[in-house]
């Protein structure tokens, strides 16, 4: 017997994978033709959703969850994204789930201090 997630699950999955760097478990959870559209830029497709994933998480620490809240095939999770290049950065993700994949992800957050941080020289 095959369970399907719910959208809340899909996006507990989501961020427990994006934040230990599991991106073959990232990659089971987004549709084939997921829609990213955040504050550092556009992705259509799952390999451009993970290439995307990957870069950020280069400099991800962690994830401080604040709330999720799950109506349906809808997510909005708030949390706190750490890096190693800024401070603690407020972000809201709202996923879109069909079919038991994400289909759709829109991510807002003000971006100037980690754009400041990924321009610092090393």
């Amino acid at each position: 017997m095959t369970t399907t997630r719910t959208a809340r699950e899909l996006a507990e999955a989501y961020f427990t994978a994006w934040e230990a760097g599991d991106f073959d478990t990232l990659r089971g959870l987004l549709a084939e033709n997921v829609d990213f559209v955040g504050a550092l830029g556009t992705a259509s497709g799952v390999e451009a959703a993970l290439a995307g994933l990957k870069g950020l998480g280069q400099v991800l620490e962690k994830i401080d969850m604040k709330v999720r809240v799950a109506e349906g095939d809808d997510v909005i999770t708030w949390f706190d994204l750490h890096t190693s290049v800024a401070p603690p950065t407020p972000t809201a993700n709202w996923m879109h789930v069909d079919d038991g994949k994400v289909t759709r992800i829109r991510v807002t957050f003000d971006p100037r201090m980690l754009l400041a941080g990924f321009e610092r020289p090393s």
